[in-house]
């Protein structure tokens, strides 16, 4: 917890750690000195430092529909602000098989879903979007702009 907190307030605007998965393939997706309880614990912890954070999905893994909108939501009660959903590529033949290639509107599907179901205020979702999405650096940053204007604003 103090780790986290020194790196949250250091500065950076985004506090961003993938929680990888949905919570049952937890261990066989991350190393085992990770899981999805410390993920969490450390996102809430960095929401309390005051900035904004965000994580990130891999889809494709044999998860379903369901569990990952109870991830979308479990990430939302620890007060995170930023989703990125992606599709899971297998880098090397050592790594795990893709169980699943989603459709393109599926994604739009749990973009939809995570913006105005579960209340993220952004969230990229691809085929190809990783967790350092570029289009989405845009938006994040104009909306960092946005919120310290706005704060300006009722402070002055």
């Amino acid at each position: 917890a103090a780790a986290t907190r020194h790196l949250a307030e250091s500065g950076l605007d985004v506090y961003a750690h993938n929680i990888e998965t949905v919570e049952r393939l937890q261990r066989l997706v991350r190393d085992p000195r990770a899981n999805y309880a410390q993920s969490l614990a450390m996102l809430k912890e960095a929401k309390g430092c005051g900035v904004y954070t965000k994580s990130s999905i891999m889809l494709g893994l044999g998860e379903t529909i369901e569990e990952v909108k109870q991830t979308m939501h479990d990430l939302r009660a620890v007060g995170v602000d930023i989703l990125t959903l992606g599709q899971y590529l297998q880098p090397t033949p050592l790594h795990l098989d893709v169980k699943e290639f989603l459709t393109p509107e599926a994604f739009d599907e749990l973009r939809e879903y995570g913006e105005e179901v579960a209340g993220f205020r952004f969230v990229a979702s691809g085929p190809l979007v990783r967790s350092s999405y570029k289009a989405g650096e845009f938006f994040i940053e104009n909306m960092i702009k946005g919120d310290k204007q706005q704060q300006q604003q009722l402070q002055g």
